[in-house]
């Protein structure tokens, strides 16, 4: 299930709510929503659930013995019991994302013909697995108490909000929400038009630039034009962020209308002006993840600090897929961080602001390139056509007529990378009349109507509707 699906927006979301506000106490509330978490999970993933219920209760587990071996003194059952959790996460990521991948390359590198496994990959593991992961290790470190209650625990880590493609919501920041929240009037009308905002985003820009950049990015490329080539890479430079932002958006905008306050996961990163700002405003919940459990136990930048940058990005790349075109994405732009690191980093905070923004936008193009390109033979090929060094035509007149049919649909979708909506949200907190604060509630929600209805018209007829990020 995902939550741009007439199914999940018509009937689960609204029976969800009217149950968990029907119901009288937190307890009940907690219990609701957790059942829901559960049954939205087992939707597409019926036998997975029990892996992530038991991934739950070992964690729960080992957390409550390391808060005990703490209190009593025992350093050494402290650190074994932290070890257990670690060995059993990533050795049940590895088994279900990496193993096939471990095989093939030992095959390869040896000429073996071992059998490589076909084990289908449970939907969020390597999202719900760091969100696990960060709650042990902060109750190892005594920055978070252990939680009293298995079901809980097990809510707030199978909670469908965010569960199956982010953001990697830590539990300190939702511990004390699980045990006491309230939604106000504003926080529930804000969940709605995040909600709603973020479904526009999907629907609208994420499947259409989706649709369309297929027809280039897979394309022969003996016919592909080298325009064509860099179109198709913008396409996707628009699908992949509407898509995850647009994801989010929703999981946020959910979270609001239960009480739960996530922290923002994208921020405009494509007005960026060099990859370190790009990477601050991406995925914020992943590289904060990265930084504070890897990068600065590692030594971050006060210790080997070039070797930390490429572990960090080694992982990064690997986390994101069993591939190797995954492994040369993180390693790219652990390169260019390096580079920054530097002292390219001064440079382009004294070069005028349009020139570093360039920069910043070539470069992500190329990185999106590598991303969605799993044969590193084509990525070659392709890298070949962007930059005319196959011969191919500079353009097509089929290019030019795409182009010219989808021109105000284009324009739209990248001025809207820009932050246009929080320009309008300030402008709309400044304002003191009643009257004009009513008019602008009432604008709001008839705003949220019409996204909503456009979305739908637009979900009725197409049955092209992924969710890019359950991949990973």
């Amino acid at each position: 299930m995902v939550f741009s699906n007439l199914f999940f927006i018509y009937l689960f979301l609204p029976l969800n709510l009217i149950l968990y506000y029907a119901v009288p106490n937190k307890t009940w509330k907690n219990v609701v929503l957790l059942l829901f978490s559960l049954f939205f999970y087992s939707w597409g993933e019926p036998v997975w659930v029990f892996l992530l219920m038991l991934t739950a209760f070992l964690d729960y587990t080992w957390a409550k013995c390391i808060e005990y071996f703490n209190l009593t003194g025992q350093q050494r059952r402290k650190k074994i019991a932290l070890i257990a959790s670690l060995v059993f996460d990533l050795g049940m990521l590895g088994v279900f994302k990496y193993s096939g991948f471990v095989v093939e390359n030992i095959n390869l590198l040896t000429g073996l013909s071992l059998p490589v496994p076909k084990i289908a990959l449970p939907i969020g593991i390597s999202f719900y697995t760091f969100q696990t992961i960060s709650y042990v290790l902060d109750v190892y470190r005594g920055q978070v108490a252990a939680q009293k209650r298995y079901y809980k625990y097990l809510m707030y880590l199978s909670s469908y909000h965010q569960l199956v493609a982010g953001p990697i919501v830590r539990y300190s920041d939702v511990a004390a929400e699980i045990e006491n929240r309230t939604v106000s009037a504003q926080d529930f009308s804000e969940g709605i038009t995040r909600f709603c905002l973020g479904l526009t985003k999907k629907v609208v820009v994420a499947n259409v630039a989706g649709s369309l950049a297929g027809n280039y990015l897979d394309a022969d490329l003996a016919s592909l034009s080298v325009a064509g080539a860099w179109f198709g890479v913008l396409l996707y430079t628009l699908q992949i962020y509407y898509d995850f932002s647009a994801y989010s958006d929703m999981a946020i905008g959910l979270g609001r209308m239960f009480g739960f306050h996530y922290h923002q996961n994208f921020n405009y990163p494509y007005i960026a002006k060099s990859v370190t700002e790009f990477w601050r405003r991406w995925h914020i919940s992943l590289s904060s993840f990265f930084r504070d459990y890897v990068y600065i136990p590692l030594g971050g930048k006060y210790r080997h600090q070039i070797f930390n940058i490429c572990v960090v990005w080694f992982l990064t790349g690997l986390w994101h897929g069993a591939s190797w075109n995954f492994i040369l994405w993180g390693v790219f732009y652990g390169a260019l961080l390096i580079v920054e690191k530097l002292g390219l980093l001064k440079v382009l905070e004294k070069i005028p602001s349009v020139f570093s923004h360039l920069y910043l936008l070539f470069l992500t193009l190329i990185g999106w390139t590598i991303f969605y390109t799993t044969d590193l033979g084509k990525l070659g090929g392709y890298f070949g056509v962007m930059f005319g060094l196959s011969g191919n035509a500079l353009s097509d007149p089929q290019l030019s007529i795409t182009f010219m049919n989808n021109l105000f649909w284009l324009i739209a979708a990248v001025l809207f990378c820009m932050p246009i909506t929080q320009l309008v949200k300030r402008w709309a907190q400044t304002q003191r009349s009643e009257g004009v604060r009513a008019g602008i509630s009432i604008v709001n929600a008839i705003m949220n109507v019409m996204l909503l209805f456009v979305c739908t018209a637009m979900l009725v007829g197409d049955s092209y509707n992924p969710f890019l990020y359950f991949r990973f």
